[in-house]
């Protein structure tokens, strides 16, 4: 079953004794994975899938479009293109550093954030109504033209200042 946060309960009752996989679904324990949480990046573009077109606002105020797939997340196309969006924790949705300023238009658009994620923005520099990380916003056909704006900073408590290169 699909829970908030994308996370998918795989068996379903309370908490036995530890053991091994086939222990643990003999006994029916719960076993919750992250599901859909579009952790490292999706295959790269292909040819036949459907393109929306967002606008990155840096944070010298230029304004860079680029074209994605729709599917893809904020953080993928920004790293896909060269956009200097950290996502320090590669989007597993364990840090604030992709962080971004969504357009009201297309932030209304967008369903709310998780839990989690409302965690994660509560550390972000800046922290604004239309702020969102960029690892949880998938694109849809919806949010074509969408302006994405930075901020003027970001907190990365791992390394401050450090900015790791998309693999």
């Amino acid at each position: 079953t699909q829970s908030q946060c994308g996370y998918r309960t795989l068996l379903s009752s309370p908490y036995q004794a530890p053991g091994s996989l086939s222990r643990i679904a003999s006994n029916q324990t719960s076993l919750t994975t992250q599901q859909n949480r579009w952790h490292g990046s999706s295959s790269k573009d292909d040819e036949s899938t459907e393109k929306v077109t967002i606008i990155f606002v840096t944070r010298d105020k230029k304004e860079v479009p680029v074209t994605a797939s729709v599917g893809k997340t904020v953080l993928e196309v920004a790293h896909d293109n060269a956009v200097e969006l950290e996502g320090a924790c590669e989007g597993s949705l364990a840090c604030s550093t992709c962080h971004v300023y969504v357009d009201q238009k297309h932030y209304d658009t967008l369903e709310e954030p998780c839990d989690d994620e409302n965690d994660m923005l509560d550390l972000a520099f800046g922290l604004a109504e239309n702020s969102r990380l960029g690892c949880q916003i998938k694109l849809t056909k919806g949010l074509d033209g969408m302006k994405v704006t930075l901020p003027a900073a970001t907190r990365n408590m791992a390394v401050d200042g450090y900015v790791p290169k998309p693999h």
